[in-house]
């Protein structure tokens, strides 16, 4: 008996030859690009900032707890796994937040062509560094005694 698999992987070309390949292509058949990537990271990042608004739930759950609860928050988030958390969390918002402006770019109607795709893609990557490099530098900056 054949594998009911092997009925899904025929499909024709435009000229009307069999082949045989996949009929909904999966992440390894494709070669990443930019775009591709971009699109997962906004995933990631979304559920990124989802966690990190958690975080920052029980930052100010604690403080209106009181000063014994906000001092072990505060503990925490000095840790060093708490700044890697926080950090990333930046890293995060600021990526959806960028991302999101060009969503918005796209909604009305401007950067559909390849390379505005392409360099609007870069400048949500880079505005992302540069944001979240200035935050953290001028917050640690502040602290400086």
């Amino acid at each position: 008996m054949k594998d009911v698999r092997d009925a899904l992987m025929v499909a024709h070309t435009s000229e009307g030859k069999l082949v045989r390949r996949p009929l909904s292509p999966h992440l390894q058949v494709y070669t990443p690009q930019l775009t591709s990537i971009l699109s997962i990271m906004n995933r990631v990042t979304g559920l990124a900032v989802s966690a990190g608004t958690v975080l920052l739930v029980w930052w100010l759950v604690a403080a209106a707890s009181g000063p014994s609860a906000f001092a072990t928050v505060q503990g925490f988030l000095g840790s060093p796994v708490g700044l890697f958390m926080l950090f990333g969390w930046t890293a995060a918002l600021f990526y959806h937040f960028f991302g999101g402006l060009r969503h918005l770019a796209w909604d009305a109607g401007y950067g559909y062509d390849l390379p505005q795709t392409h360099a609007s893609g870069w400048a949500v990557v880079i505005a992302t560094v540069v944001a979240t490099v200035l935050t953290w530098g001028v917050g640690l900056w502040m602290l400086r005694p």
